[in-house]
């Protein structure tokens, strides 16, 4: 099941597939079962992406840097 359509703001974005994969990689290991919880933080990240508050690059960086325990 599908919550969030957050591929159409990624592509709003100019997000390459590549990149979003590594993301959605990245955001998944910090919710390996909260499916609802992946799909909203992958959203707001291409959001705040889309929107400028944050590059794509730094996102990346920050999800890993958080995941890296």
């Amino acid at each position: 099941m599908r919550y969030f359509n957050f591929e159409k703001i990624a592509c709003e974005a100019g997000i390459p597939s590549e990149k979003l994969d590594q993301l959605c990689k990245s955001i998944r290991r910090e919710f390996p079962r909260g499916d609802m919880m992946y799909e909203l933080h992958v959203l707001r990240a291409c959001m705040a992406i889309k929107d400028g508050y944050i590059k794509l690059e730094d996102a990346i960086e920050a999800e890993f840097a958080t995941n890296k325990a």
